[in-house]
Formats: C-alpha cells, structure tokens, sequence
C-alpha cells in the first residue's frame, strides 16, 4: 500500500501557547491548545493527515517519561504502512535534546520532522502555522529520512541542530556542520545529505523501545561546566550521590580548570564515565594524544548528555 498520511503528534510548547493579549510574545502560557485545534486553524492543507496528543507541556518540563512514551508512539506510525512520516509539535527549549533522542533510540528510515513556534499561536503574527506547513512538505518529500527539525523554512539534522536564540523566528542553528536544505515557498531545497542512519532494523528499534520501557530509571548523567575559578567540589557531591556519567562542558577546546580536573579524574577512576565537550556553541573539541577524557566527537553538552544515557542502559553501543 503506498505511503499517503502524515500523522502529527502534539506535546504542547509556545507553539499551542497563547497570551491574554495578541501583542504579548513572551508573556504568554504554554501548551494550552490541543493539536487538532492548531492544525484545524491551519488553511490549505494538503493530503491525509492524522493527529494525536501525546503530551501537553512546556518543554522546560520534558522528562524521560515522555521521551518514552513519544518514541513508542512514533515507532508505532512509522509501522503503519500508510503512514509515510510523522511531524512532532515540541517546544524550542528542549527540542534539540529530543530530536537526537529519537534519532539515536530510532534511526528511522521514514522521516521524523519536529517543528515548533517562538511565538505563542495568540500573536498578531504567530509563526507555528508555517512552521507546519514546512513540516509537513518535509514529512510528505521523496527520499526524506532521518529526524530533522524544521523552523523559520531551515531544515536542520538532529544532530547538528542547536537553540542560538531566545526570541529571533530563526532561533536554531546547524553550527559548523550547516543546514540539510530549506523550504522557499512550500518547495524543499537540499543542501547536504539526509541524515544517515546506522541501518538499524525495525526491530531494533522496537527492541530500543523494550529497554526505555523497562527501565525504571534512567542513569543519572549530569552536565557540569569550566569557568574562572571552578573546582571540583559539584563533582565530589554528584559522586557521592551515585552519579553514573558526568559531561563537562570545557571552555574553548574543552580545557578544564585544575581543581575540576584532579576531580574528575578521581571520579573517573571510581567508575564514573567522562565525557568532554565545550561551552562553546561554534566548533568541536579537537581531540589530543594525551586527552584523559573521552571526547563528545562535536555533540553539544547536551546531546553528549542524551547518548551517555542511551549508551549506559545498553539502548546503542
């Protein structure tokens, strides 16, 4: 049977926000309408779609809850052979964290467009029914795959894609690595590849799924930053409380204060998994001969964050 829907999933975000005033942008309340209420609003749209709530949240609260109960609902379209890619609703704050979530815990072969909106559905000028729209020309492109995120007509890889700013319509960036392509009056422009993917299996991925639902609770990775005059003594208390992978976000090429360091080394020989990555919101860490730290291979802290989890629970290798 040939692939003809686009299923959309809400998980609320500015995009079903709304404000008391139409001229509010920011203060205003997230995830108070429901997707079939935004799509329904939307005019022109185009072929067979299906919507469902997952969620109703801010995205500041995402959990791991969710991020599992999302990705048994996007594994479970994908399935479907009718269903020819889903379009996520998600809010700005953590979309870039869910959107490498999915691509790692799913790899999926169809294609995964999370969208979102910087302004509220409320305002004068709300930016979330093109956004759709692009999602949705993304979703429904010949030989599209992989997660990506569309916002302000850019086509960013989950991977790559990262917040750069708090309020601008064009509020996420590719950093060094660029853009996939972008949308120019409901046409898609390619420029680099689709995300490629480690060939994972249906299977897999329902096997991947198997494991996040089984898992009582996620290892503890938490994120811990160099700056003038760090120490280590976050690091000494986040041991003691059992903590299983720290990531430090290291200035410039990941460098670390000395008292971070001889703390994280201590914490490293007690079994605690390191990872190094950089504040820094341009450019990789260079990785050195002598580097006691694995390296975040150019993931932001974040993202590094999300596949030390992963890995940890045996969810990829």
């Amino acid at each position: 049977m040939r692939h003809t829907k686009i299923v959309i999933l809400g998980t609320g975000g500015t995009i079903a926000g709304t404000a008391s005033k139409a001229s509010s942008n920011i203060d205003y309340t997230a995830a108070q309408l429901g997707v079939s209420q935004l799509v329904s609003g939307i005019g022109g749209l185009n072929g067979e779609i299906e919507t469902e709530q997952v969620t109703q949240i801010d995205s500041k609260d995402m959990s791991f809850e969710i991020w599992t109960k999302l990705a048994n609902r996007v594994q479970h379209h994908l399935t479907r052979s009718v269903v020819q890619g889903v379009v996520i609703l998600h809010g700005t704050d953590t979309l870039e964290e869910t959107a490498f979530f999915l691509q790692l815990a799913l790899s999926p072969a169809k294609p995964v467009v999370p969208t979102c909106a910087v302004r509220p559905s409320s305002a004068l000028a709300p930016d979330g029914p093109q956004n759709i729209l692009d999602a949705l020309n993304v979703a429904r492109h010949e030989g599209a795959q992989g997660v990506v995120v569309v916002c302000a007509g850019d086509i960013h890889s989950a991977q790559d894609v990262q917040k750069i700013h708090i309020y601008q319509l064009k509020a996420f960036g590719s950093g060094d690595a660029g853009l996939i392509g972008f949308i120019e009056e409901n046409s898609l422009k390619l420029v680099r590849n689709w995300p490629l993917s480690p060939q994972i299996l249906v299977q897999d991925a329902i096997e991947n799924i198997a494991i996040l639902d089984q898992v009582k609770r996620w290892p503890s990775v938490e994120i811990v930053m160099n700056y003038a005059g760090a120490n280590g003594d976050l690091v000494d208390a986040l041991v003691a409380q059992g903590v299983k992978g720290l990531v430090v976000a290291g200035t410039g090429n990941g460098t670390v204060h000395q008292s971070l360091y001889a703390a994280l080394l201590k914490a490293q020989a007690q079994g605690v998994q390191i990872i190094r990555s950089t504040r820094c919101t341009q450019g990789r860490v260079l990785v050195r001969a002598d580097d006691s730290f694995a390296s975040s291979n150019g993931l932001s802290p974040v993202k590094a964050r999300v596949q030390l989890m992963l890995s940890l629970m045996g969810v990829i290798a």
